[in-house]
């Protein structure tokens, strides 16, 4: 089995959600599927995204939030049968894919602009 046939067939596997177009900037809610013993809930999970990487079944994007003053950052894979929606809040104007200089920015210097329609 070469690799080609391989990501094809991992590809099969993988059921896909359609979600919307979303990028590097963007702020995003996943609604994200918990269990909790034998109970089930949704856990809505907003932050910035700073990356998207990989292509396919095995595409991830990180998602990254402040919470109590602490960030918070959490990597989805795309095809997680977890993740009910997404929702795109914002569109962010940013020039580069991956985003990581955020982290070093606190406060109102850490805003990123809102893409003009």
């Amino acid at each position: 089995m070469g690799k080609t046939e391989l990501m094809q067939f991992v590809e099969s596997l993988a059921e896909r959600k359609e979600f919307p177009e979303f990028k590097a900037g963007d702020t995003i809610t996943v609604h994200y599927k918990i269990k909790e013993g034998n109970k089930e809930r949704i856990q809505n999970f907003q932050g910035v995204v700073l990356q998207r990487s990989g292509s396919g079944a095995t595409e991830t994007f990180t998602v990254r939030k402040i919470t109590n003053g602490v960030g918070v950052e959490r990597i989805f894979p795309i095809a997680s049968p977890f993740i009910e929606q997404i929702d795109v809040n914002k569109r962010g104007a940013v020039r580069r894919a991956r985003i990581f200089y955020l982290r070093n920015l606190t406060g109102k210097k850490a805003r990123i602009k809102e893409k003009r329609h």
